[in-house]
């Protein structure tokens, strides 16, 4: 790897802060800042709040009906109403905490097992109390469950989760998969992770592993190593790769060549969790999305979504494509499971540039993105311009 050598540290500060402190992570960064230790500035695996998050596959609710799921430590059904409305709401009710996923639901009102007590899933607000008499001074319609944006998009429930800091947000729309065409294929994927957001997501970001975990004869190889070279540049909440050729080591870019055009493909990661890749070669394309989504603390989950109007009309194409890329996911799981026996002794970790320079500015702009939202002025760039970074994979 390039950029000299990382340099093995000890977590900072206190005995009695050390399990809220930062991830112990330092870098030895060469030439761009003059060799100055960076160190992650915000709490190891910390979830952001005020994003959309996928939280279900739409196919995985047919009709007026809801399940439960989870998103950043927080239990959720989700499904939709009788008029196809998508509803979230944290699965608890406001009365004595029994999950509201075990009462029944009409396709408007859900009704907790408990008690009885009724909720629109629209809004949220309770409708009736049984047990309330006409002496109870207690008003039914001030009562609510707590319930969040939720809306569908590309194939899945978005559910918004907002940061409690923020007042009155602006909601913006979910995010959408960038398609080129009215004519494309389309698949979607998922695979769960015991990974923490931080460590899910610089392994998303992570350049250099694909000869070692990746390895296959239609993607890449140890002998297939050599050195590259990209431009990345900022974004709002994120950067990207300049679009580029592809490597010329991975054989499911060559097959474009059929196409007897020029190979492009462009790479962005936007904040919290969202990469997204372009392919182009003239008129033929391909888009990808891939999120790390926080179940919990230690669990997350992978969602791909792709489309394309490459070889499109060939046959059995999608399961064919489903098939390599669950592959690809599958290789990913068992990497993050081996690394999270490792991660298990809070062992010292260590960043190095090039290669790791995205998990570097995955952790600024985390941490500035947070300072932004503390002090209330606006979210200053970690990254000043554009820079050519250099690796070997």
């Amino acid at each position: 790897m390039l950029g000299g050598r990382g340099r093995r540290v000890h977590r900072a500060g206190t005995r009695a802060r050390a399990a809220t402190l930062p991830l112990p992570v330092r870098a030895a960064q060469t030439g761009y800042n003059h060799c100055v230790e960076h160190e992650a500035t915000t709490a190891d695996g910390q979830m952001l709040l005020g994003f959309w998050y996928p939280a279900l596959q739409s196919a995985q609710v047919r009709g007026a009906k809801f399940r439960k799921t989870r998103l950043l430590d927080v239990p959720l059904i989700v499904g939709r109403n009788a008029s196809g409305q998508p509803f979230a709401l944290r699965d608890s009710c406001p009365h004595r905490g029994m999950p509201l996923s075990y009462g029944r639901f009409d396709g408007q009102q859900l009704e907790c097992s408990y008690h009885g007590w009724t909720f629109d899933v629209a809004s949220g607000r309770c409708t009736a109390i049984p047990s309330r008499t006409d002496r109870d001074k207690i008003r039914t319609e001030r009562i609510f469950c707590a319930h969040f944006p939720c809306q569908e998009q590309d194939g899945y429930f978005w559910v918004y989760l907002p940061d409690p800091a923020v007042r009155n947000p602006e909601l913006p729309p979910p995010p959408r998969l960038p398609v080129f065409g009215d004519r494309y294929r389309l698949t979607r994927l998922a695979c769960e992770m015991p990974t923490t957001i931080d460590h899910g997501i610089i392994g998303l970001m992570d350049p250099a592993h694909g000869p070692f975990v990746h390895q296959a004869w239609w993607w890449r190889s140890r002998r297939s190593i050599h050195e590259k070279e990209k431009i990345f540049e900022p974004v709002p909440n994120g950067f990207r790769i300049r679009a580029h050729s592809p490597s010329a080591n991975s054989a499911a870019y060559k097959l474009l060549g059929v196409y007897g055009e020029p190979v492009t493909t462009q790479i962005e990661f936007v904040l919290p969790n969202q990469r997204f890749e372009q392919i182009r070669c003239g008129a033929k394309w391909f888009s990808s999305r891939a999120t790390v989504t926080p179940l919990t603390s230690t669990q997350c989950r992978i969602d791909f979504c792709a489309a394309w109007n490459v070889f499109r009309r060939v046959p059995l194409m999608v399961p064919i494509f489903r098939f390599f890329a669950r592959r690809f996911l599958e290789q990913d799981r068992r990497v993050m499971e081996q690394q999270a026996e490792g991660l298990k002794d809070h062992p010292p970790l260590m960043l190095i540039d090039d290669a790791d320079r995205p998990a570097k500015w995955y952790f600024q702009l985390k941490a500035a993105l947070l300072e932004s939202r503390r002090t209330g002025q606006p979210m200053r760039h970690p990254i000043p311009g554009p820079v050519t970074l250099r690796w070997r994979s």
